[in-house]
């Protein structure tokens, strides 16, 4: 799963910790393959046009393509570089995302009012987890696949529930 509930020992410490993030399916090591792969599959054809000028119309047409390739799969690494931390105490929740390019975003409410709630069709997408409070509603885990934001729903629910408890 893209995500982790974090051990909590310390007495001060929050009852909960979750961390979220995306799925890579393509690592950074699979990267470089690809590229390797796309560069040698490039110059297979390209080696029957060594010597004539024909090689030069479409050597900048293949390096185009290997670039615009590098470009759009690394801005798809720097799109998903995205982290939300979820922090629940007795009294208080706070949820913070880290989004691309470095922006941070906040919210936080009391626990004791905070709602968590799953739309199954009325979202952007199916199955989209909400956590309602403080007059605000906020998304949570919008990037997971289909199957596990039910999961996260329960299993939030239960943290919420166990951290009421405390109080």
């Amino acid at each position: 799963m893209p995500y982790e509930w974090m051990p909590v020992d310390a007495p001060d410490a929050p009852k909960a910790e979750l961390h979220l993030w995306p799925y890579r399916s393509l690592p950074r090591r699979g990267f470089v393959w690809i590229m390797g792969l796309g560069f040698t599959l490039m110059l297979v054809p390209l080696l029957a046009l060594l010597g004539t000028a024909t090689l030069w119309w479409l050597l900048p047409f293949g390096l185009g393509a290997m670039g615009a390739l590098w470009f759009f799969i690394e801005k798809n690494y720097k799109d998903g570089e995205i982290l939300e931390e979820l922090l629940i105490w007795s009294d208080h929740m706070t949820l913070t995302r880290h989004g691309p390019g470095k922006k941070v975003q906040h919210w936080e409410a009391n626990t004791y009012w905070v709602t968590v709630e799953m739309h199954k069709k009325d979202g952007p997408i199916p199955n989209y987890v909400t956590l309602k409070g403080n007059n605000r509603e906020v998304e949570i885990g919008a990037f997971l696949s289909e199957k596990e934001r039910p999961q996260l729903h329960r299993e939030l629910c239960e943290a919420l529930l166990r951290a009421k408890s405390f109080s």
